[in-house]
């Protein structure tokens, strides 16, 4: 039968896998404020030709689905000026902080985009956000066991932050967004599909939050 080649067993094993070329070269092309773009020339293997890309040298990100009690999800609009559009996204931020631990991080962001703090983490997710221009790395969190950061502790946003509005949705009303093409964010995307996925087996297959993430750059 089609698909039937490899058993049930073998073909849970299939995984991305890091595979070093030889690099010629590589240089700063622009450098930014929050990232660079780098010009690498590499070979694919011995005598094959000299290739060249260029692409955004990213530091990683982490995003949080936050769920309550009652399995509903927290999502957040905020604007975002590359695509002209107010987008429904769950809480993330930049791996910025050098050495900082992942979870560290993600607890950080939770606390600055949605007052929230967690007492579970697990890892719902881990993707590349776009693997042809850029070595940007994300990690999504499911984050339970849910309390508000006290009022006196909460961080000010500013800039487009500051118009961050939140709402709470049941995980089948966001589902139904994420199919109907009405949500686009890639974190919330992959999120909330995870979620859905994770849920059928009462979120009892997750990772834990501390779990190894040997794709992200640094671990590399």
């Amino acid at each position: 039968m089609p698909g039937s080649s490899e058993s049930s067993s073998s073909s849970r094993q299939f995984s991305d896998t890091p595979s070093p070329r030889r690099l010629l070269s590589s240089s700063t092309v622009y450098q930014g404020r929050i990232w660079d773009v780098v010009s690498d020339a590499f070979e694919l293997a011995e005598d094959t030709g000299t290739l060249v890309r260029d692409y955004i040298d990213h530091p990683g990100a982490v995003a949080i689905l936050p769920m309550n009690d009652d399995g509903d999800i927290l999502l957040l609009k905020q604007y975002r000026h590359p695509v002209g559009m107010d987008l429904w996204e769950i809480p993330a931020g930049l791996l910025d902080v050098e050495g900082e631990d992942f979870v560290v991080g993600a607890a950080r962001e939770l606390a600055e985009e949605a007052d929230l703090q967690a007492t579970e983490w697990n890892v719902l997710a881990d993707f590349f956000n776009s693997p042809g221009s850029s070595s940007e790395a994300i990690r999504i969190y499911l984050a339970r066991g849910l309390s508000e950061v006290p009022e006196a502790e909460r961080h000010v946003r500013t800039d487009e932050e500051a118009e961050i509005e939140l709402r709470w949705v049941s995980l089948d009303e966001a589902v139904a967004a994420v199919l109907e093409g009405r949500l686009h964010n890639p974190s919330a995307v992959v999120g909330i599909l995870a979620a859905a996925a994770a849920r059928t087996g009462g979120f009892t297959g997750l990772r834990p939050g501390n779990a190894p993430w040997p794709a992200h750059p640094s671990q590399r």
